[in-house]
């Protein structure tokens, strides 16, 4: 940490709505992280602007670029490590990360999944939800480990299943809620309220929900 702030990299590749929750919070002066470097591996990510309005130095790092992935993940370690950056998020970024890269990175890299994980890993999340008649599905943030979709949970956000809904009208409810948890868990973890305890997460001086969310309902 510099300051008593955790100094963080972004790595997206896309459009950065998450990556935007991340600068909004970390845009507070009270809040305990702040993000040193955001990573893309797609030149036209519109996350970037994003992060160079927000003032935050940006990089590039194409991985078609690179003969292998374990160049490429090279590459990226190198330039976090040179900025700095302390802790990863990945927001959005669309390549799996080799095993040598996520050691490195242990308990010191999260990522944020759409789905109540371990349901769901993997891609059309969504759709596969209500394919399978789910009423509550969510999303959730946890430390990355080498399996796809892996790794000890740090917050979830429970989201009903709508009548009527589809793919994409799901994926932006469970969205706003991806808005939310995801600084939740930056700021837990930066201020010391996240520890492991074998491969699970304990979180201290945290105030679990003990609602319910029960879809539908019974009323």
């Amino acid at each position: 940490m510099a300051g008593g702030k955790l100094k963080v990299g972004v790595l997206i590749s896309g459009r950065g709505t998450n990556l935007q929750a991340l600068i909004d919070a970390c845009a507070d002066p009270g809040f305990p992280a702040v993000i040193e470097l955001v990573v893309s591996n797609k030149a036209d990510a519109f996350g970037l602007k994003r992060a160079a309005d927000a003032g935050i130095p940006t990089a590039v790092i194409d991985h078609k670029a690179y003969r292998s992935r374990a160049a490429f993940d090279a590459a990226v370690d190198e330039t976090l490590r040179a900025a700095g950056v302390g802790f990863v998020c990945l927001a959005g970024f669309m390549r799996i990360l080799s095993g040598d890269f996520v050691e490195r990175w242990r308990d010191r890299l999260i990522n944020i999944h759409p789905s109540l994980l371990p349901a769901f890993k993997g891609l059309d999340t969504h759709q596969r939800a209500i394919d399978a008649g789910v009423t509550i599905t969510g999303c959730t943030v946890h430390f990355v480990r080498p399996a796809m979709d892996d790794g000890p949970i740090i917050v979830q956000a429970a989201v009903p299943v709508l009548p009527g809904d589809d793919a994409d009208r799901l994926a932006a409810r469970i969205l706003e809620s991806e808005h939310a948890i995801y600084p939740l868990a930056l700021r837990l973890i930066a201020e010391g309220r996240v520890r492991m305890t074998g491969e699970k997460t304990v979180r201290r001086d945290g105030v679990p929900s003990a609602g319910a969310l029960i879809n539908p309902s019974p009323d």
